[in-house]
């Protein structure tokens, strides 16, 4: 299936072509994602997803086939498969920038093929959950870039003679929450559920009244 996605930032073409290939600091705001390695093209890690009461847990490669700067076009190949499972994912995934009222224009161009549990869902409500996806994706990258870059660290104070404290202790990573396949989309999946089991309760009445006449 085909998707296509459009979301403005805040800055300038430039500022925003440097920061979408910077992974590791845009990488938070990829909604279900790990990022767990990358050498400037090739990026390794996973995505969560959340179907009802199964997640799903998909690890791959995304590797960007194109950079073109001075066009603000770059091609990104994504493939991943099922930890648990023989589901499969491929993303081919083109994006443009432009620069638009001060800011950059971003357009996102994606060829996806799911095989598996998410599958079931089809174009429509995999469209619509990429549409809410792009729109968190691109709220936390704006709050990002309009973040200062640099902090002046405040002038050293001498601090009067203290007893040592102890060390507190590390606190743990929090674990990414996977895209909740069913919360994400509202509507159109609550619809098709309530669809599928009156279809089940009208087959099930069906079944008992022939049934009761044969009987």
């Amino acid at each position: 299936m085909e998707l296509h996605h459009e979301f403005t930032v805040p800055v300038p073409v430039d500022d925003a072509w440097r920061a979408l290939l910077d992974v590791e600091r845009i990488a938070p705001c990829m909604p279900g994602a790990t990022v767990d390695d990358y050498d400037g093209k090739t990026v390794t890690g996973s995505v969560k997803v959340k179907v009802g009461p199964i997640t799903v847990t998909y690890r791959g490669t995304a590797v960007f086939e194109e950079q073109d700067e001075s066009a603000h076009r770059m091609v990104l190949i994504a493939n991943g498969k099922e930890t648990r499972g023989q589901g499969t994912a491929r993303a081919t995934v083109t994006g443009m920038l432009a620069e638009r009222d001060g800011g950059t224009a971003v357009s996102v161009r994606t060829d996806l093929t799911v095989t598996g549990r998410p599958a079931q869902f089809g174009r429509g409500v995999m469209a619509e959950v990429g549409d809410k996806l792009v729109g968190q994706f691109a709220e936390c990258l704006a709050r990002r870039l309009e973040e200062p870059t640099e902090r002046t660290e405040p002038p050293e104070t001498v601090e009067p003679f203290r007893s040592a404290q102890p060390v507190q202790p590390v606190q743990p990573v929090q674990p990414v929450e996977p895209i909740d396949l069913l919360r994400t989309a509202g509507p159109p999946v609550a619809k098709r559920v309530a669809v599928a089991v009156a279809t089940a309760v009208l087959a099930l009445v069906f079944v008992r009244i022939r049934r009761h006449r044969h009987a």
